[in-house]
């Protein structure tokens, strides 16, 4: 049975002390295919001309991208490894909000498939993004 505040909560306490809490991403939705995730939009994370830079919105992709691997696998036993991102920024973007809703493609034993859609506080749509994961065997800590 899906548990949606245990995914978000999962989610959010391994954000802690990580580059998603510099970005300040949080994620604020799940479904058993899905999950969205958001982050302000300010000069933390500009680039020089005072735009949204393109690392930060594939951060923020490759971030919720990941973690939504994470409701299809059991973290005790498996992790997850982003190989591959790809990312077409869209929008400029100054302030605000952005919110990076990542759906399930393909969802293998050993390859997850996702597209990250990174939109904007009306709909916007910003940046669209695939990023694909791979799923591995945990190994024992030494």
């Amino acid at each position: 049975m899906f548990d949606k505040e245990k995914v978000l909560k999962l989610c959010n306490e391994w954000s802690k002390n990580t580059l998603m809490q510099t970005l300040e991403i949080e994620y604020i939705d799940a479904g058993e295919d899905f999950l969205v995730a958001k982050m302000p939009v300010n000069p933390r994370v500009h680039q020089p001309m005072g735009l949204l830079h393109g690392g930060a919105s594939a951060a923020l992709a490759e971030s919720v991208g990941s973690a939504a691997s994470i409701i299809f696998v059991n973290p005790e036993k498996q992790e997850v490894r982003g190989i591959e991102l790809s990312a077409n920024h869209l929008r400029a973007k100054r302030e605000g909000e952005i919110f990076a809703t990542a759906r399930i493609i393909h969802q293998g034993r050993s390859i997850h498939l996702w597209e990250i859609k990174i939109t904007d506080e009306e709909g916007k749509l910003i940046s669209l993004c695939k990023l694909t994961n791979m799923i591995l065997p945990r190994k024992p800590k030494v």
